[in-house]
């Protein structure tokens, strides 16, 4: 099938593509209930993902609920993303046994399964391509390159949240760039049923084996009433009009101080955002001579991180905050030529005082807007 071509698929057709894809020695990987919350688990077939699932998320606020629809994706991201799976939160940098006073240094193998993602948000796939500028370069970090390059992906979204601004950055609700297939589910009067756009050759290799039948208008005008639906139902919204200068000009802004008072700086909105990479690095030597180097995430709100000689650069929550936000949203651009927010929400919904990060940025930009009044006032 041409890249672009668009099928429909029944649910008997997802549990083929399911199903194929575990032939083919991917471990799929897609939306499960766990914890009371949507994660990434493994998946088998159609029955494994959370039909009837919704959520509801608001700043500090994660809910489920179940409704007897046969909904298979109605919800938007939980707190497990995609990076768990390309950059994991704990591996083995190098090993090496100490013997008589030799020591031997032993190549480390990641033989984790290429894994496929089913019902993966288009934030996500906005995520990987940041990442990919960070970690996927010629001189990038070999664990990450080899785990992406296995990865076929299944995206679309038709739900987003209440802490949700993917359209404010441009990543969402429809399924832009690499992904290999993108997955609508659909509906209405004409039943249920799956738009599968093709957007890979390793995409379509995987659907010729699925029972599908062309796309026609009605489908297609489907698929456009559910991302308009997304699209208007966005919770948040932020203004990115020279966002990376206002943040550089705001620096010894009052309102740092003011979410210090409220931030616990403990970390939870970087281990959840999709494109963190921070990490810092660990030795362990057991008693048979086993010495193993391992790299765990970090987080720049911890306050060991910013450590040099004398102490921590960043040894205030105010600073660290600062630090987090305008590395985001504004310094990002200067490193990778691009934004590090995909407007996801997870850092809103998942801080456990629910500090908002468009909120903070739209306080920001009216603080500056009056104090530019003020000046001319009294000029």
């Amino acid at each position: 099938m041409p890249l672009g071509d668009a099928v429909v698929i029944d649910r008997d057709g997802l549990d083929q593509l399911i199903s194929g894809l575990t032939t083919r020695g991917y471990r799929v990987l897609g939306p499960v209930v766990r914890q009371g919350a949507i994660a990434l688990g493994e998946v088998n077939s159609s029955e494994d993902l959370p039909e009837g699932w919704h959520d509801t998320q608001a700043p500090g606020s994660y809910r489920l609920e179940h409704t007897d629809d046969s909904a298979l994706f109605a919800w938007a991201v939980g707190q497990h993303s995609i990076k768990a799976d390309v950059f994991p939160s704990r591996s083995v940098v190098w090993r090496a046994q100490v013997t008589d006073g030799t020591v031997r240094l032993e190549e480390t193998r990641d033989d984790a399964p290429s894994a496929a993602l089913v019902g993966v948000r288009p934030c996500e796939l906005a995520a990987l391509e940041v990442l990919d500028r960070v970690m996927g370069t010629s001189s990038g970090d070999p664990l990450y390159k080899r785990r992406r390059a296995g990865l076929v992906v299944v995206a679309e979204c038709g739900t987003p949240s209440g802490t949700c601004f993917c359209t404010s950055m441009g990543t969402g609700p429809a399924a832009t760039g690499a992904f290999d297939l993108a997955l609508t589910e659909l509906l209405d009067s004409g039943g249920q049923r799956f738009l599968v756009t093709i957007g890979s050759e390793q995409g379509a290799e995987v659907l010729a084996d699925v029972e599908t039948r062309v796309a026609d208008d009605t489908d297609f005008s489907a698929r456009a009433a559910v991302l308009e639906h997304a699209n208007s139902h966005m919770g948040r919204r932020l203004a990115t009009d020279d966002l990376p200068g206002l943040l550089a000009r705001n620096l010894e802004h009052p309102r740092w101080d003011d979410v210090a008072e409220r931030c616990l700086a403990c970390g939870n909105c970087t281990l959840v955002c999709p494109t963190c990479f921070c990490s810092t690095v660990e030795d362990t030597t057991t008693i048979d001579g086993t010495v193993e180097r391992h790299r765990s995430w970090s987080s720049c709100f911890d306050l060991g991180h910013s450590y040099m000689s004398g102490g921590p650069v960043r040894s205030s929550t105010r600073s660290r905050y600062r630090q987090w936000m305008t590395h985001k949203l504004s310094t990002w651009w200067d490193q990778f030529g691009s934004s590090g927010c995909v407007g996801c929400g997870r850092c809103i919904t998942w801080c456990p005082v629910g500090i908002d990060i468009t909120e903070e940025a739209v306080a920001i930009r009216a603080g500056e807007a009056g104090s530019k009044s003020v000046d001319a006032e009294r000029g």
